[in-house]
């Protein structure tokens, strides 16, 4: 597994980590037992992982407590980062008075006594300009030695600009992929300001994986798809498949196609079992051709710059 540098924290992670948002996760991902979920993360750290990215609301609190007793005794080689915002409670409440105790809570869940970093939870924009409370808390619980760095998950260059111009923080993370691209306009100033960056979404909530057509329901989170927007989705993932590497898979594809760009630390694909673990880990081997890359830099341009894909 490759590594590539947390931005200016002075760690490095691997270049594919675990997205944990499934972990525990009945409600959002159906059901997965704790030994299941035990067994994705010991797997992920013998494949050379050593990123994981969890939240206090993944599972109800549930996440953080699989990856905290699969993280036993492991502690020194991994690195781990949370949020706040989305509470365990299934609550959204942002007071920055919360902040510090939601912090300690993660810490407990995790039994850990430091986080590599924490990130607010999509926040309202108006949180992200550094003229509030909860940057100073933050960098408050930085100097204590709670938390290694901190800053956003987000969904837009928009708010990426926001975070980087505006605040101290050395993490953002992004929703960024094949069909989602905006993003990447702040990717330079990002690396300017040696600003990690952790790809989250990276397969289109498992669109990019191929495993769907016109024809697919669902009945998590991805139910709310419309009709309208599965087959969009559907006449996009043809026109990618005509693009890219046939003799390997579309999730590879699609993974590669993230760590083309450089700028990037991370990407957190979910596992729900070991073969989808296998198969994004595998994405570290091997690299786009450039050719591809802008391929589908320009489908993407043509298709969808001005008319998203709602994730």
């Amino acid at each position: 597994m490759k590594q590539r540098a947390y931005g200016s924290t002075g760690k490095f992670v691997s270049e594919i980590g675990l997205g944990s948002w499934q972990l525990g996760n009945e409600r959002d991902w159906g059901s997965m037992t704790e030994d299941e979920g035990i067994q994705i993360v010991h797997k992920a750290i013998d494949l050379g992982c050593n990123f994981f990215d969890t939240a206090p609301n993944y599972g109800f609190g549930k996440s953080e407590e699989i990856l905290g007793k699969a993280l036993k005794g492991k502690r020194d080689k991994v690195i781990i980062s949370t949020k706040f915002g989305h509470h365990d409670n299934g609550e959204v409440d942002f007071d920055p008075t919360e902040l510090e105790r939601s912090v300690d809570q993660s810490l407990k869940r995790l039994q850990t006594d430091y986080l590599d970093s924490v990130l607010l939870h999509n926040p309202p924009f108006e949180y992200l300009n550094g003229d509030n409370q909860h940057f100073q808390i933050l960098d408050k619980l930085k100097k204590q030695g709670k938390i290694g760095a901190y800053g956003a998950s987000v969904d837009s260059s928009k708010e990426m600009f926001e975070i980087i111009e505006k605040t101290n923080s050395q993490v953002i993370e992004v929703m960024f992929n094949i069909f989602h691209q905006d993003p990447a306009r702040a990717f330079k100033a990002a690396e300017e300001n040696q600003v990690a960056l952790i790809i989250k979404v990276p397969l289109d909530s498992g669109w990019l994986s191929g495993k769907y057509d016109a024809h697919s329901t669902f009945t998590d989170i991805r139910s709310r798809w419309s009709p309208e927007i599965i087959q969009r989705r559907t006449k996009m993932l043809e026109e990618v498949k005509s693009i890219v590497n046939p003799n390997q898979s579309l999730a590879k594809n699609a993974l590669q196609y993230i760590l083309a760009h450089p700028q990037v630390s991370t990407i957190i694909p979910g596992a729900k079992n070991i073969s989808q673990l296998e198969e994004n880990i595998s994405a570290s081997q091997g690299a786009m051709d450039s050719k591809v890359v802008e391929q589908l830099k320009a489908t993407w341009e043509t298709h969808l710059k001005d008319n998203n894909l709602p994730w």
